[in-house]
């Protein structure tokens, strides 16, 4: 590192028109795996409906994507260091476009989620090249506007999903939320080949370490696994059968499948963390170099950033189930709702810059957290059975707010003092823990509105005065449903079997689903003050003086 910081900023070329240019490709590359990643989401509920899924296949059709992006990361960013950035970028395009081709031809869950898988695996190539790049590509004061770029689109795009996929759903099919990949990709591939530069890390370390590429992968799909089917096999004692390529595991066993799940992910990731540190000592190419969490800024961001990312997926989950189920919105609708937090995160985008030259990037981490929480403090208060719109997208825009200025700043901090040679590996360790943070998200609030739903939706019905044999099994649909049974007698009325019985059913219905989702919005809150706690140890830390890795 320069003996004079403040010299090597003064002498910093400035970035080419080329490269600037580069950096706009490496966005919208990076938009566009950002925004699959949350479009799905207020098309669910048509999809549901569409293709006859459950909760669980719900859930794994949102989460699987970030589950795979997750036990990928690390492999594929030590890649992009030792094969070329630029190359596995493509690379990870094509596979990606070929994925969404793959998931608009879907026409049931298998085939959905299968095809996620292989997004999943192209998006993998894609995001730690972009920001390895960028990390390479520009330095000085030049980075921190590059990092606030990339930083803008992951909130930007994360954001404007549901209302893109609203847009697409309602006025095409669901079909096109997969299809519109299709031509961004190519004119993406065709401006990466033009505008963006190859890098390369500088660590030659012989030796591939597949090692720890599959006890990470092992362990991240295994805790995701075990949180998404807890409430459906049982938590300890089995609920159900799980059957998975050709295996069963009984409903009669000892123990359900999701405490061994639990049990195969902590050794797992043990085992990882001790295999990286043999390989370091040995000096042998590693996944992760452990080396990086000495760095107090590194590891008080990242934790900070995979609590941002499991509040945002948490929201993004149960909230378009809750706008189009519950309150009975269409699927434009509700995108437009949602769209409140595209909107508070692109004012606040444009301020980040301003606050960051007046707090500090971690003080201005630390205020975009703190809207993040009331935001859905307030959320959770207001939601009611029956709600408007307009009062649910206010909040929303104060979260938006939050959420653009935490996540702008987050990335140029995060990676503030990691070496440019090792950025590939930082910033995949980055990009990992935002993906399992997202698949934790989702799965966290999946598992919380499924036991809520198996408390709310009884009582509910209950206080109307509905109970018996039929009443259990029409909680029981609802809950499988994830909720588009009410919609499916809303929209039947007094012709359904329940005949005049329907609205006073259909009450009862949203109101417990409205209730339960106030319990998925209050778990995503805990997660949010555990990354505020984070954020101010992050601030702290960027003030005092960082070791450096060598």
């Amino acid at each position: 590192m320069p003996s004079n910081p403040a010299l090597a900023v003064v002498n910093e070329p400035a970035p080419t028109r080329r490269e600037w240019l580069g950096l706009g490709v490496l966005a919208v590359g990076l938009g566009l795996i950002v925004l699959d990643g949350t479009i799905v989401g207020v098309a669910l509920p048509t999809i549901i409906s569409d293709l006859e899924l459950n909760l669980t296949d719900a859930q794994w059709v949102n989460s699987l994507y970030a589950v795979v992006l997750a036990a990928l990361l690390l492999s594929t960013g030590r890649l992009a260091d030792r094969w070329g950035r630029k190359r596995m970028f493509l690379f990870g395009l094509v596979v990606f476009v070929g994925g969404s081709l793959l998931a608009a031809a879907a026409d049931a869950s298998g085939s959905l989620i299968g095809a996620r898988a292989v997004q999943a695996v192209g998006a993998a190539f894609i995001m730690p090249s972009t920001l390895s790049t960028v990390n390479a590509v520009f330095r000085g004061r030049y980075r921190a506007a590059a990092f606030g770029v990339w930083g803008a689109v992951i909130s930007g795009a994360a954001a404007i999903g549901p209302l893109a996929g609203g847009a697409l759903t309602q006025w095409a099919s669901w079909h096109w939320i997969f299809l519109v990949n299709l031509p961004l990709g190519a004119l993406v591939i065709v401006g990466a080949i033009l505008t963006v530069p190859e890098t390369r890390g500088d660590e030659r370390r012989p030796g591939a370490d597949v090692d720890g590429a599959l006890l990470s992968a092992i362990g991240f799909g295994a805790l995701v696994f075990a949180v998404i089917e807890g409430p459906d096999l049982g938590w300890w004692t089995p609920k159900g059968e799980l059957s998975m390529f050709g295996w069963n595991w009984p409903q009669d066993a000892v123990v359900s499948a999701v405490p061994v799940a639990l049990g195969v992910a902590a050794v797992a990731l043990v085992l990882f963390v001790v295999w990286e540190r043999h390989r370091e000592k040995v000096q042998r190419s590693a996944l992760l170099d452990l080396r990086l969490f000495l760095l107090p800024t590194f590891s008080w961001g990242n934790l900070t950033a995979a609590m941002v990312a499991v509040g945002e997926f948490a929201i993004l989950f149960v909230l378009p189930l809750y706008l189009i189920n519950a309150l009975g919105l269409d699927v434009m609708g509700a995108g437009l709702v949602l769209a409140g937090m595209a909107f508070g995160a692109f004012l606040s985008g444009a301020a980040a810059r301003h606050l960051a030259a007046k707090f500090g990037s971690p003080g201005t981490v630390l205020i975009g957290l703190s809207l993040e929480v009331i935001g859905v403090v307030t959320l959770a208060l207001l939601i009611q059975g029956a709600t408007p719109g307009w009062q649910i997208a206010l909040p929303l825009v104060v979260y938006g707010l939050g959420l653009g200025l935490a996540s702008a700043q987050l990335t140029g901090t995060v990676l503030r003092d990691v070496p440019v040679g090792i950025s590939g590996q930082g910033s995949a360790t980055q990009s990992t823990v935002r993906q399992i943070g997202s698949a934790l998200g989702t799965a966290f609030s999946g598992a919380t509105l499924a036991v809520a739903l198996a408390i709310t939706l009884p009582a509910a019905l209950t206080a109307a005065g509905i109970t018996g044999q039929a009443a259990d099994q029409l909680a029981e649909a609802t809950r499988q449903s994830a909720g588009t049974t009410i919609a499916q007698l809303r929209a039947q009325g007094a012709a359904s079997p329940l005949g005049d019985q329907t609205a006073a059913t259909v009450d009862a219905l949203v109101t417990g689903f409205t209730d339960a989702t106030r319990w998925a919005l209050l778990i995503a809150t805990a997660f949010l003050l555990l990354g505020l706690a984070g954020a101010w140890r992050l601030r702290r830390a960027a003030g005092a003086a960082s070791p450096q890795v060598r």
